[in-house]
């Protein structure tokens, strides 16, 4: 009888530390730009490990993968490929829609605006755009990009005239963006709907020029990327969640205390040719900010989403969209 009750009990206490085992392999995907430099900063400096272990979690491996798009990232959380995405609130606010909530965000990454610049030299505002200029940006219709024009559309033209220029937008990655609009006309693209720093590099170029700024757009700033995961593995994996946090929060006090290394580490990371200056220069601008707590206006994202169809559910706070360990 007694050895019954031993073998229970060891059985309890297995099961028991076997459910209560968070991930050691984690795998986390960010894109191209500036904005993911935090992340940049958490590779290299392997400070998810470093906050991992400080949490008990023994040594816990990432791995990195890097897509083009939010579209591409919410494929790769949903079929399991990766544990944490990166990318643009509007993707992840579909997909926080799709799942009816079961995939939230784990924290904010930045704050920077998105800018469209031109090639066409008679392309000053919106209203100047014609069936001849073509935009190229992440993913049609469902990037951030994307709803940024939208949003700028509704605001000129009035609000069912937010889709006047989808047939206009054309899928590519930023850095080939970035080649295809300084061609000299060589490619199609007259226009790019780009974040840092791409937007700053393209206009190193005397022949582009910016048309509008997502600030000028919505007011003010707000924030543009998040990282997200889902809701079993924020469940299952409470302390491993606080550790990614923790670490955010550190690659974003060093990014903000060392400017200049950080603009180092992005080009050694991003194997880059741009002058070191240029980066550095982006960083101390004012309007660009690393924090990983939201800015509540992340709603005007998805009451324009909602307004408009795209998702069935409207949140009634920015704190519905992210989990609660970031307030």
């Amino acid at each position: 009888m007694k050895k019954v009750s031993l073998f229970a009990l060891l059985m309890t206490l297995f099961i028991g530390t076997t459910l209560s085992a968070e991930k050691s392999e984690l795998r986390i995907s960010k894109q191209y730009g500036l904005a993911y430099l935090p992340l940049i900063v958490l590779e290299e400096k392997e400070l998810i490990a470093k906050h991992a272990k400080a949490a008990g979690l023994g040594d816990v491996k990432v791995e990195w993968v890097t897509f083009g798009g939010g579209a591409t990232a919410n494929d790769g959380l949903l079929s399991g490929s990766v544990d944490i995405i990166s990318g643009g609130n509007a993707p992840f606010i579909r997909l926080w829609d799709k799942t009816k909530g079961k995939v939230k965000a784990l924290a904010a990454l930045d704050q920077a605006p998105l800018v469209l610049n031109s090639a066409n030299p008679k392309v000053k505002t919106l209203r100047d755009l014609t069936d001849k200029d073509k935009i190229a940006l992440p993913a049609v219709k469902v990037s951030i990009q994307s709803l940024v024009l939208q949003i700028a559309a509704a605001k000129e033209f009035g609000a069912k005239n937010y889709d006047k220029f989808d047939h206009l937008t054309v899928t590519l990655k930023h850095p080939d963006a970035l080649i295809a609009l300084t061609s000299g006309g060589k490619s199609e693209i007259t226009g790019h709907l780009a974040p840092e720093p791409f937007l700053t590099i393209e206009q190193q170029n005397p022949n582009i020029h910016e048309v509008f700024n997502s600030y000028d757009v919505f007011g003010g700033k707000h924030t543009t990327n998040v990282i997200s995961t889902t809701e079993e593995f924020y469940k299952n994996n409470p302390k491993l969640s606080q550790a990614i946090i923790d670490a955010l929060n550190e690659a974003d006090a060093w990014i903000a205390g060392n400017k200049k290394a950080a603009a180092e580490l992005y080009l050694k990371a991003a194997k880059s040719k741009e002058p070191l200056e240029l980066i550095e220069q982006i960083l101390n601008k004012p309007e660009v900010h690393y924090q990983t707590k939201p800015l509540p206006n992340i709603t005007v994202f998805s009451d324009f989403l909602f307004d408009t169809g795209a998702i069935k559910t409207k949140p009634k706070s920015w704190k519905e969209l992210f989990f609660d360990k970031i307030y």
